[in-house]
């Protein structure tokens, strides 16, 4: 019988990972717990229970079951997180914490790897580089340094090379954080890694701790339902907010596609309080990209870089990068067949050119609409005037 409700519990666990709101699962492997005699761990589950459950027959049964347990009961260990955690996972410790961190980059660019830009590398300039940089002139005007930036825009334009090339200028370590390192379907894990991962950035300061795709985590708390993602954005403010200062010398900076679906509270003084639209390049930053490009490729001498920028309006520097990578391929194949490595031509750039659209059109569109209505206090005007300047 104890092999059936063994079987049956871990059934409840791998259901609260998906759903770990839902209430009555919780009771449920609550009243499991008690019938196999873990008395300690049903009070857990039960406790958990209430928190999800509104006023009705589960909610009275979940409380005579902790009445039942409790005067019988050895004293349970204060209720949190680590508890549930381990109760879900059926003891299970969690990783530890060295187990999350990717090492900082080891070749590390600066801000004469990013082509164009030039008006966003000044603000990032003034904002980062130079308090780290000069940090006895900002001292006496009373700036302090580290805080964040949100860099935003169309996908492929440069957002994490920008914040690579920051880290680069500072001579600070760049720890790149990807989704997945974060969001865990375990209760409780998602901010424990998210913890860990600020703890290990602070470690290494002067460091730049770069979130991609920042509304995963740090999305509207008015859009996310359930309480584990208004949990985790509540643990992110927290660790921007760096108690008792713990975040000198931390820059923190994120990147989204989607700032309209980020939290306000996270543009706050002290938090991401530093909004920088990052465009499409233009045509001076587009002839850059493709010389950056193509530096190390064989081209000939009559290529005119300067006609092709001027074909690819609207072009992010990832649909360069993805023309310039077609363009090699048919001289890429004949020199495989003959041995002999044949400079790219101008022939070739322009045939990649006819299969290539530029991908950044859907983004300005959509975003046109939020720039429209939903400007509040100025956030996108930046993108407003780019997007005036284009008609």
């Amino acid at each position: 019988m104890s092999d059936i409700l063994e079987r049956t519990l871990q059934g409840l666990r791998a259901a609260l990972a998906v759903s770990p709101t839902n209430g009555p699962l919780w009771l449920q492997v609550g009243e499991l717990l008690a019938e196999l005699g873990r008395d300690n761990e049903a009070i857990e589950a039960t406790r958990e229970a209430l928190h999800h459950l509104e006023e009705g027959a589960n909610r009275d049964r979940a409380a005579a079951l902790i009445e039942r347990l409790g005067p019988s009961a050895p004293a349970p260990e204060p209720a949190d997180e680590g508890n549930v955690l381990r109760l879900v996972r059926g003891g299970r410790e969690p990783e530890k914490p060295g187990s999350l961190f990717a090492p900082p980059d080891r070749e590390p660019v600066t801000f004469a790897d990013v082509g164009g830009l030039d008006d966003v590398k000044e603000d990032v300039r003034m904002k980062v580089v130079l308090p780290y940089r000069r940090p006895e002139l900002f001292r006496a005007y009373g700036k302090k340094t580290g805080g964040g930036i949100l860099l935003y825009g169309p996908p492929g334009c440069g957002k994490t090379l920008l914040a690579r090339a920051t880290a680069g200028e500072c001579d600070a370590a760049f720890l790149n954080v990807e989704i997945d390192q974060v969001l865990d379907m375990w209760f409780g894990e998602s901010e424990r890694k998210l913890a860990g991962l600020f703890d290990e950035s602070r470690s290494r300061a002067p460091a730049v701790l770069f979130f991609d795709e920042l509304e995963a985590i740090g999305g509207s708390r008015q859009q996310i339902r359930g309480r584990p993602g208004q949990t985790l954005v509540s643990q992110l403010l927290a660790e921007m907010d760096g108690v008792a200062g713990r975040n000198d010398r931390l820059l923190v900076m994120g990147a989204t596609n989607a700032p309209w679906h980020v939290d306000p509270a996270l543009r706050r003084p002290g938090r991401f309080d530093r909004v920088l639209f990052v465009p499409p390049p233009d045509r001076a930053a587009r002839l850059e990209i493709l010389r950056l490009h193509l530096r190390n490729r064989p081209v000939q001498p009559s290529v005119e870089l300067a006609a092709l920028a001027e074909k690819t309006d609207g072009f992010s520097g990832a649909d360069l990068f993805d023309l310039v990578e077609r363009a090699v391929e048919v001289p890429l194949r004949e020199a495989l067949r003959s041995g002999d490595v044949r400079p790219l031509t101008q022939e070739d750039l322009e045939v990649a050119l006819s299969a290539t659209r530029p991908s950044t059109r859907e983004w300005l569109a959509m975003a046109r609409n939020f720039a429209t209505f939903a400007n509040t206090g100025g956030l996108y005007d930046d993108l407003v005037a780019y997007l005036d300047r284009r008609g």
